[in-house]
């Protein structure tokens, strides 16, 4: 039997009612991310991209169509811990060091973080925060503490990880830099990976499948596969190949 997709949402339709107007914010999204594939999910501000990442993370309901995460219901797979999120706002507990921040998922799912102490460490090492293990996220640069985020999702052994906009507050030199740490980190796990972005460079860079959305309503205009080989390292930023596949997306968010 072949295993079921990492992410799917098929024909999902969402409309926002209130104060006697509607707007359809999905129409017929249809998304398939096969198991340990990167892929990103791109277009203007009001297409419902979070919408989409929202109601795949069980955090908003869908007026209809499938969502089947991991083969689970949207609900299920988060509560089982098999999917892992990171935010703009890496949302770290001011209170709570480095290594207690990645715990978290653990102490809500009702695992024992004194059990996980060695994955925990191996996380800190995967993201390249050692020595900062009792560092409070007011001591942590912008970039560290979204590295910080990054293992706190990761700390289920997620299946699927979902991040939107996890690099939108840095500026263009850091978020390049984590860019390559971000693909080096999901090449060691390889979780299906779905990154919801505004940034064309940064979806080419990272993903094996770039979605091109349109909004009114939000839809999937374009389905581009990325061809180049990984590791991909920022020298690939100025790659002729490069700007002409982040040309071809820029003339499908901005057609039609």
């Amino acid at each position: 039997m072949a295993a079921p997709p990492g992410i799917s949402l098929r024909d999902v339709c969402k409309t926002y009612r209130g104060r006697g107007a509607e707007v359809v914010a999905l129409r017929g999204l249809t998304l398939d991310c096969p198991p340990g594939s990167f892929t990103a999910l791109i277009g203007p501000s009001g297409c419902g991209k979070s919408t989409a990442l929202r109601i795949a993370l069980g955090l908003e309901a869908h007026d209809s169509g499938e969502v089947r995460i991991a083969g689970r219901a949207p609900a299920a797979a988060t509560a089982s811990g098999i999917t892992g999120v990171a935010f703009q706002d890496a949302a770290l507990l001011p209170w709570r060091t480095v290594e207690r921040n990645i715990a978290l998922p653990l102490e809500v799912l009702g695992r024992d973080p004194a059990r996980h102490a060695a994955e925990i460490q191996g996380l800190i090492e995967l993201v390249g925060l050692e020595g900062y293990e009792k560092a409070l996220p007011g001591q942590l640069s912008g970039g560290m503490r979204q590295r910080v985020s990054i293992a706190r999702a990761l700390i289920t052994s997620p299946e699927v990880l979902f991040m939107d906009e996890p690099f939108g507050a840095l500026d263009q030199i850091r978020r390049r830099q984590m860019n390559v740490e971000l693909q080096r980190i999901w090449q060691e796990r390889r979780s299906t990976a779905l990154l919801v972005t505004h940034g064309i460079d940064e979806a080419v860079f990272l993903a094996d499948v770039v979605v091109v959305m349109r909004a009114d309503p939000g839809r999937v205009a374009e389905v581009v596969e990325v061809p180049f080989p990984r590791p991909r390292d920022d020298g690939l930023y100025s790659a002729p190949e490069f700007h002409a596949l982040a040309d071809r997306i820029a003339r499908a968010l901005h057609a039609g």
